[in-house]
């Protein structure tokens, strides 16, 4: 829990950057969600805006196709009045064969307080912050890290339990190709959660032991086991054949699909996903759209998680 110095706002935040949750201390994360709160209430409000942000300019740097974060990302800064720049590459120079150091050096002479980045290479935005002085954040970066998202998923845990400590969280699906669950693993064992990872053996990467999760290849003991389910996208853009790692789609959906029938026989687990949903191979549209759900709110917590980390990495209530 949250000592009186942090949920009162006096809070020592310290970090300039956000381009990992390995980087972030306990407190800091319950920080985060905690500021998260507020800016959650002002998305409530007849006019969601306020004017933390007004004299900031920000650049959206999308390398990689995403629709969701990059749209989540300006909502949240248009709603707290930044100036903001959208970098498109398909129209940029570097289709022309500018380096990415010397694009990002070009964008900061143009005086940016902070840098969206989201690129198909890990460690790209740790790069950057050897290029420039704005403040970096990672909205995904290859198949590494996905911070804003982990901490968008902890905050809409938390409206489930207010407290982590010892739920029992499941992640499903395609856990090779995520940068989700990396971030979400760091971020919910800082928090004290349990986690088991559950899927094919073939989407089941090395690493995963080595970060002290369990693992699962059996859907039916995971769900009677969790508190909460977050299925995953199967990636098949990052998969040369499409379902090289499984037979077909049909027999990933029988095997680990979470079906509305697992909703009668399961009765405690809550549903999330980060989106988008391939309906009818992670899950059911029922399920979906079944009241055990909470995946449209992941999606306005994220606005609100996006709002917060931008009003903290701009210099907002630190010390």
């Amino acid at each position: 829990m949250m000592s009186n110095k942090q949920s009162s706002g006096e809070y020592p935040f310290s970090q300039k950057h956000l381009l990992g949750l390995a980087d972030y201390s306990r407190e800091d994360i319950l920080y985060v969600l905690e500021q998260a709160k507020y800016f959650r209430e002002i998305l409530d409000r007849p006019v969601p805006k306020v004017p933390t942000l007004r004299d900031k300019t920000i650049v959206n740097l999308f390398y990689e196709n995403s629709t969701r974060t990059r749209l989540s990302f300006e909502l949240a800064q248009k709603r707290m009045g930044a100036d903001v720049v959208n970098f498109s590459t398909s129209s940029s120079s570097t289709k022309k064969g500018e380096s990415l150091k010397d694009t990002i050096r070009n964008i900061s002479s143009m005086k940016i307080d902070m840098v969206v980045v989201r690129h198909e290479s890990p460690g790209v935005p740790h790069f950057l912050t050897k290029c420039v002085d704005a403040a970096i954040l990672n909205a995904g970066d290859g198949a590494h890290e996905h911070p804003t998202q982990a901490l968008l998923d902890m905050f809409t845990m938390q409206t489930l339990h207010a407290d982590l400590t010892g739920k029992k969280i499941a992640i499903i699906g395609d856990i090779a190709h995520s940068r989700v669950v990396r971030s979400n693993i760091i971020g919910l064992k800082k928090l004290g959660a349990e986690v088991i990872l559950c899927g094919p053996k073939t989407l089941m990467p090395v690493f995963v032991h080595e970060m002290g999760v369990e693992v699962s290849y059996n859907l039916e003991e995971t769900l009677a086991w969790c508190d909460i389910a977050m299925a995953l996208r199967i990636q098949l853009e990052r998969q040369e054949s499409g379902t090289e790692f499984f037979p077909s789609l049909r027999e990933y959906h029988e095997r680990f699909g979470i079906k509305l029938h697992h909703l009668d026989k399961y009765p405690d687990f809550r549903i999330m996903h980060p989106g988008p949903i391939n309906r009818g191979v992670e899950m059911e549209s029922e399920v979906a759209d079944s009241d055990r759900a909470v995946i449209l709110d992941q999606v306005t917590n994220g606005v609100a998680v996006r709002m917060a980390i931008l009003y903290l990495l701009s210099g907002g209530n630190r010390v």
